[in-house]
């Protein structure tokens, strides 16, 4: 058999890939999750009530207990964007936009929508290196240090108030006016937090890393330069499928097609989550597609490796 670096590849890190990933590593799949952040758009909602479990929880930290969760069982994570896949007998292999190149027997996408980017120059030099759109994933990494946070609204708030937990001073950059109530700010992050409202990052700027940040004002034009570590980019989510079409089926929403055994068109290629079509957009039901999602694709790879398959009715374990 023709060697490929992984079992599984998951394409996205919202609740959808991260319960995929939990499954289909309990199975001892080989697998990784490829996204730009953990989350996604699960860290748009400050209080979830309809999750089983949790009279209340934040989007935040149902996610963060997920990953912690999959990483008990060894699932890697790569940071990063897929921009191509392609299939050769019978292994898929992805490309990313920083330059990996991976393959994997069998794929779940579960990528949702992507993160909005700035569109600014250095935006792309600075990804991964100062440019972080998942401030669950990264905030450790800038302890202490200077950071922006750009955006607005809940998920804006909660990168605040998580970059504060680390001792960070943190500025708070959005183009809307200034609206922000200081008492929904956590004690230890009153004297360490800046809002600049009215505001836009026009250019990052740095050598090795992110140096400095021009930034414009949206009521007289004005520009200043701002020594920082790190942008947190806040801006909400885009559905991004045409690095999939004529791979696999979409409706004409875009939206991937998928069976009962969250199976698309091609064999092998699996989807969860709202990237799908599904009618229902809950986290809860894409938790539950990311769980069919990695079962169906341990039962594939479990048929081309001649194994035995889960069964998929639990009544066929009853005895007679």
């Amino acid at each position: 058999m023709t060697y490929v670096d992984y079992d599984v590849i998951i394409v996205g890190g919202g609740i959808a890939g991260l319960t995929a990933a939990l499954y289909a590593s309990r199975q001892k799949l080989r697998t990784v999750i490829v996204t730009k952040d953990v989350g996604g758009q699960l860290t748009l909602t400050a209080s979830i009530e309809n999750y089983p479990g949790y009279k209340s929880v934040s989007g935040y930290e149902l996610a963060a207990k997920v990953l912690e969760q999959t990483q008990q069982y060894g699932v890697e994570i790569l940071f990063d964007e897929v921009v191509e896949v392609q299939e050769k007998d019978g292994v898929f292999m992805i490309k990313t936009r920083g330059g990996y190149e991976l393959s994997s027997e069998a794929l779940i996408l579960a990528f949702g929508k992507t993160p909005r980017e700035m569109n600014v120059p250095g935006e792309e030099k600075f990804k991964g290196r100062g440019v972080s759109y998942c401030a669950i994933c990264d905030a450790p990494l800038y302890r202490g240090k200077r950071v922006i946070v750009y955006g607005w609204g809940p998920q804006a708030f909660e990168a605040v108030n998580l970059l504060c937990d680390y001792g960070n001073e943190v500025i708070l950059v959005h183009r809307g006016k200034s609206r922000l109530d200081p008492t929904r700010l956590p004690s230890n992050c009153v004297e360490r937090f800046e809002e600049l409202p009215e505001t836009i990052i026009k250019e990052i700027k740095g050598q090795d890393k992110i140096e400095t940040v021009v930034l414009e004002s949206l009521t007289d034009g004005s520009r200043r330069e701002l020594k920082v570590d790190g942008i947190f980019v806040e801006l909400g989510y885009v559905t991004k499928t045409d690095w999939i079409k004529g791979f696999i089926e979409l409706n004409e929403s875009g939206e991937i097609i998928v069976d009962s055994y969250c199976a698309t068109s091609r064999r092998g290629v699996f989807a969860a989550g709202d990237i799908t079509n599904i009618p229902y957009k809950q986290a809860v039901i894409s938790a539950g597609m990311g769980a069919i999602a990695a079962l169906s694709a341990y039962n594939y790879i479990q048929e081309k490796r001649g194994g035995a398959k889960l069964k998929s009715d639990w009544k066929e374990t009853l005895k007679e």
